[in-house]
């Protein structure tokens, strides 16, 4: 393979670099980002929700690349918890009534700003940290005023591969893609 394959255009990967060489920090809504926003309710409460494996992969390379990825929902549920946990993520906030003060408080306590921060959301509660973020994304099955918030929108919708589009985007960025590409091409046995 001569390289990747995956092209943004270059204004988008400017913005995305942030105030250095790639975002310090990365946003991820879960209803609509990391799935599409489906509810299943069982007949004794319980949650189900899909999440797509691409999505998760992009979220474990974007923490190899540099970036930390930090959850804010404003839903709590064990599936979302459990996906969380089962990708090793470090840092989210669950059943958050105010996204933006719970982002406020976590960047803070990181010690980063929003200069280094990026952020992808699909409805209302997430046009505050699409506003403050320096990298504001949106999958296409966003509301219309959240894709206008965004200074990008991802050609795949939330739980099937958006949330991947903006890791890539992110590690492209950054100028980490490539290295982690050519990571996986090398077998683990060193054959």
């Amino acid at each position: 393979m001569a390289g990747p394959v995956l092209r943004f255009a270059p204004e988008i990967l400017l913005r995305a670099q942030g105030s250095g060489l790639g975002m310090k920090a990365a946003i991820f809504d879960v209803d609509g980002v990391l799935t599409d926003g489906s509810l299943f309710i069982g007949e004794h409460g319980e949650v189900v929700k899909a999440f797509n494996t691409l999505d998760g992969h992009g979220l474990k390379l974007l923490a190899q690349g540099g970036t930390l990825p930090l959850v804010i929902t404003g839903r709590d549920s064990a599936a979302v918890r459990r996906r969380v946990a089962d990708l090793g993520l470090q840092h989210a906030v669950y059943g958050a009534g105010d996204k933006l003060a719970a982002a406020t408080q976590l960047l803070a306590s990181l010690g980063i700003g929003w200069e280094d921060t990026a952020a992808i959301g699909d409805d209302w509660p997430d046009l505050p940290l699409l506003a403050r973020a320096a990298f504001a994304c949106a999958p296409p099955n966003a509301h219309a005023e959240v894709r206008a918030a965004a200074h990008h929108v991802t050609a795949l919708c939330g739980g099937r591969g958006a949330a991947r589009e903006f890791c890539d985007l992110l590690l492209m960025a950054s100028g980490r893609y490539a290295a982690l590409l050519a990571g996986h091409l090398t077998t683990l046995d060193g054959v």
